[in-house]
């Protein structure tokens, strides 16, 4: 199979022939319809983040057709599916509760085993994880739903508990950041996009952002400030797409009092000093999210399906998997607007 693979470390990564893989038991092997360039998939290939070993596949968000299954799998070859990025043993105490995307034994293409830039991929404990797809959700919109817009219909409903008529802000417009203003403002809440970028924030308020916000040259806790005077009071919920110290300041300090905020976007610049003042004064609620479980996916889907969320609205490119490679090395200098997908397909 064609495959981008990372021979080092900061390099751009190529493309080149391995051996198809085969389905474990109990798993399948996925033809790779389309696949999202996610800034985590940057971080794989600038060497941050220790899981990775070369040569290796990056990878995670994809979307297509079940080519072979392994030893006790009953899915028809030829089902469209997708799968989370987290993939669950299914044993462990955390899976047993219905936390997959926090099971202790995970797996995750693209991270710790070989990812879906190429033609076909794994996806282990079928059972668990693999979600076939409805017909009207296509395999470009479905690709996206394995990371950024599950994980940020996860942060914004199940862990930020928004409730319509809300205020929320949304700090980063990334393909997470975009994902969860076109959410929150589909559950009928009030949303603050909060970005550097002035095409970022466009697009935001096409995605149903009431207000946006350019933050550039404010610190932190002006950001915050500014977010807390076009919401009269301050945001219900508030959260860090991006992951930066600088986004998560201003994501707390832009709360009213009793306010969420949910860590969304990897903090990897070290440690990162919370305003803890405001959170013991205004009783703020500090909240994780990460991912989204198979079995959670069916709402997500039916909301697809009926065009209540267009999660392709966001797609600003369609590349091949040599420019996919060019495009991921090239997000070290910043995150493009809107979201590239690739097809394998595509010279």
């Amino acid at each position: 199979m064609r495959a981008l693979v990372i021979d080092a470390f900061g390099a751009v990564p190529a493309v080149r022939d391995l051996p198809d893989p085969t389905a474990p038991p109990g798993g399948v092997v996925v033809r790779v319809g389309a696949t999202g360039l996610c800034r985590s998939d940057h971080h794989a290939i600038a060497g941050h983040d220790s899981d990775v070993t070369l040569p290796h596949v990056p990878g995670h968000e994809f979307a297509g057709t079940v080519e072979a299954v392994g030893e006790g799998v009953d899915v028809p070859l030829g089902a469209r599916v997708t799968a989370p990025f987290v993939q669950a043993c299914g044993r462990c105490a955390q899976c047993l509760a219905g936390d997959h995307q926090v099971c202790a034994h995970q797996v995750q293409p693209g991270f710790t085993t070989a990812g879906a830039f190429a033609e076909y991929v794994v996806v282990v404990n079928a059972a668990v994880n693999l979600v076939r797809l409805p017909d009207a959700v296509t395999d470009e919109a479905a690709a996206l739903l394995g990371c950024r817009v599950g994980t940020a219909f996860r942060a914004v409903t199940a862990v930020g508990r928004l409730r319509a008529g809300e205020w929320v802000a949304v700090h980063g417009c990334g393909g997470v950041g975009l994902a969860a203003v076109e959410i929150a403002a589909a559950a009928g809440a009030r949303v603050v996009a909060v970005d550097l970028n002035p095409a970022a924030l466009d697009l935001a308020k096409e995605l149903g952002a009431e207000a946006a916000l350019d933050a550039t040259g404010l610190e932190p806790d002006g950001a915050g400030h500014v977010v807390r005077d076009l919401t009269r009071g301050g945001a219900h919920l508030s959260l860090d797409a991006l992951g930066s110290p600088a986004t998560c300041t201003a994501s707390v300090t832009g709360l009213r009092p009793r306010g969420r905020h949910v860590q969304v976007g990897l903090l990897l610049d070290g440690p990162t000093p919370v305003p803890m003042d405001l959170v013991v004064a205004r009783e703020l609620e500090v909240l994780g999210s990460h991912g989204m479980a198979a079995h959670s996916y069916p709402e997500l889907l039916a909301l697809v399906a009926t065009g209540r969320l267009r999660p392709e609205r966001a797609v600003t490119a369609r590349v091949g998997l040599a420019e996919a490679g060019v495009r991921l090395h090239g997000m070290g200098d910043g995150s493009p607007t809107g979201v590239t997908v690739a097809h394998p397909g595509r010279p």
